[in-house]
């Protein structure tokens, strides 16, 4: 993890991502690539389903259909083996992953010329847009670490964070911290979020109370954590604004293919931040662990969206 001054200022150890979730991740990036590939006319072909004919567009709505079906079998698996339970702080950082999926999966579908494109007038463009979600990310975990480590008795308690701490945190420039591909600025966006939330996931209700500011504002650190959830659909609305005055308008398989992530995401929030063995408990009454149910739903993803590729092109 390349941010040093998150590591400096926060407790350890780190919550890592379970190795089930980061396969599924990338089992999901395979099949938006998938089917990203297939263009919209071909969605009434025929597909094959159970030894019978759906359509394709019917294809792409079973992914969905798996998504609700294992974040149900998660739900119950976390429940009955007495995994569910988070720190409070977890539980304020889950939104957050569901922000994030939202986003990639809008990003997920953009033609590359669209990210510099000048909407008008003093609009940022989607990369810059994107720059300031990366560095305020790492400005919101950083800062909020900051804070958390401040005495609660000083009575000169600043109203910002002081300009020598906010220099050698060494915040991402927001005019080229989004160089790259939609790929590539994902991957920035994860590892941001995802080392936040392992290092800042296991606060108790007495840390999450401690004082802190937000723009100058009197706040906790349980909303500075709870920011970083409505920062991200902030941001995801500005791009939706964006493409609109550019006159770009989604597809139907770009508007799915978005959706789908949206349902990874709402997954996901059930067990991030969780370590990764909290999501191998078992119960008698239901014998499949989360990251059993996650991993079979990886390869369902990938199985899926193969088939409905190849018979897009049939």
């Amino acid at each position: 993890m390349s941010d040093t001054f998150l590591l400096r200022h926060t407790k350890g150890p780190t919550i890592a991502v379970a190795p089930a979730v980061l396969a599924a991740r990338a089992a999901l990036a395979g099949a938006a690539g998938d089917l990203l590939a297939i263009p919209d006319s071909a969605l009434e072909k025929p597909w094959p389903w159970r030894d019978e004919e759906a359509d394709l567009r019917y294809g792409l709505y079973r992914l969905l259909e798996s998504l609700d079906e294992a974040e149900a079998a998660v739900a119950r698996s976390l429940d009955e083996a007495g995994g569910g339970a988070r720190p409070p702080s977890a539980r304020r950082i889950a939104p957050a992953t569901a922000a994030r999926w939202d986003l990639h999966g809008l990003l997920a579908g953009l033609p590359p010329d669209l990210f510099d494109a000048d909407p008008g007038g003093e609009d940022w463009s989607i990369r810059r847009t994107l720059g300031h979600v990366l560095s305020s990310q790492r400005g919101y975990a950083d800062f909020t670490a900051w804070w958390l480590a401040q005495s609660q008795d000083d009575p000169d308690y600043p109203r910002f964070v002081p300009d020598d701490v906010a220099a050698a945190a060494r915040l991402p420039d927001e005019d080229t911290a989004a160089l790259g591909s939609a790929s590539e600025i994902s991957a920035r966006l994860d590892e941001l979020l995802d080392a936040a939330a392992g290092r800042l996931g296991a606060l108790t209700d007495d840390e999450l109370g401690r004082r802190a500011r937000w723009s100058g504002i009197a706040l906790d650190v349980g909303f500075r954590i709870g920011r970083w959830s409505s920062h991200l659909v902030e941001h995801t609305l500005q791009v939706d604004k964006t493409l609109v005055m550019l006159g770009r308008h989604p597809t139907e398989l770009e508007r799915l293919v978005r959706l789908i992530h949206a349902s990874w995401g709402r997954l996901e929030a059930l067990v991030f931040p969780m370590p990764p063995e909290a999501l191998k408990a078992r119960s008698r009454a239901q014998p499949q662990t989360a990251a059993a149910i996650i991993s079979g739903l990886a390869a369902d993803l990938a199985a899926t969206a193969t088939s409905v590729r190849a018979a897009a092109f049939a």
